[in-house]
């Protein structure tokens, strides 16, 4: 644990030459460690998940997360910019891939690096982080309640995605998922599809599921916040990172 950090915003350069704005955190302390990439929620680059970045400072990791919405709305309040890409049908896959990539090659260059880096997402950003961790190299993945890993978008859904299944196969990273048994979006039946998927192509998960709770049960500033799943999602999130991010130079 971290008591000292810092935080601030930086710029990113992404791979079509955008300038994406990034929210980094990082300990004080003069030490060799891992890097976690932190995808915001639908509802965007805002307060809940830059609290989110302070918080794996805070237990000792270098964690940045890139505004996916940089391109079509600079500055812009997290909801207004969220409306504006909703509209637009979301983030693309590829643009998401290209990001998350950049975000980690950025901690993989920072003085304190390990070599390793982590990727964490809630809600779309659970989904995108299996996609991430299915065609970049990264070290440990974690899917909160992420939307059609398995399944899919019923008609009329707003954004356009598609389930990841074909890609499972490429998946490099050991994951972890948390997930509510309350839950629509993933429902139990899907989270259920998914473990038996990684289960036969023998790659390496581990999933919980809470009783009452359902979607967005990390979220403190929402009424589907969950004290008790939340608290134990992130003892488990903080043990798996430390596992798998742990020591690794060169």
């Amino acid at each position: 644990m971290s008591d000292s950090l810092h935080a601030t915003t930086v710029s990113l350069t992404g791979a079509d030459g955008a300038q994406v704005e990034a929210y980094l955190a990082r300990p004080d302390e003069q030490t060799t460690r891992g890097g976690v990439v932190v995808i915001h929620h639908v509802p965007g680059y805002d307060r809940a998940t830059k609290e989110m970045v302070r918080r794996f400072a805070e237990l000792g990791f270098d964690a940045i997360c890139p505004n996916l919405y940089s391109r079509e709305a600079p500055g812009a309040d997290p909801s207004d910019a969220a409306a504006t890409v909703r509209a637009q049908g979301g983030v693309p896959d590829e643009r998401l891939v290209a990001d998350v990539g950049v975000a980690a090659a950025h901690l993989r260059e920072l003085p304190s690096s390990n070599g390793r880096v982590g990727v964490i997402g809630h809600c779309s950003g659970g989904r995108q982080a299996v996609l991430a961790a299915c065609r970049l190299d990264l070290d440990a993945a974690v899917d909160c309640y992420g939307a059609f890993v398995t399944g899919e978008p019923p008609a009329g859904y707003p954004l356009k995605v598609t389930n990841l299944v074909d890609l499972l196969p490429s998946l490099g990273a050991p994951l972890l998922g948390l997930f509510g048994v309350e839950d629509k979006t993933p429902s139990p039946d899907h989270v259920a599809e998914l473990d038996q998927r990684l289960t036969d192509l023998d790659k390496p998960h581990e999933f919980h599921s809470y009783d009452d709770a359902g979607h967005a049960f990390f979220a403190v500033d929402r009424p589907s916040y969950r004290v008790a799943a939340a608290n134990d999602g992130w003892d488990r999130v903080a043990r798996f990172f430390g596992t798998h991010l742990g020591e690794r130079k060169g």
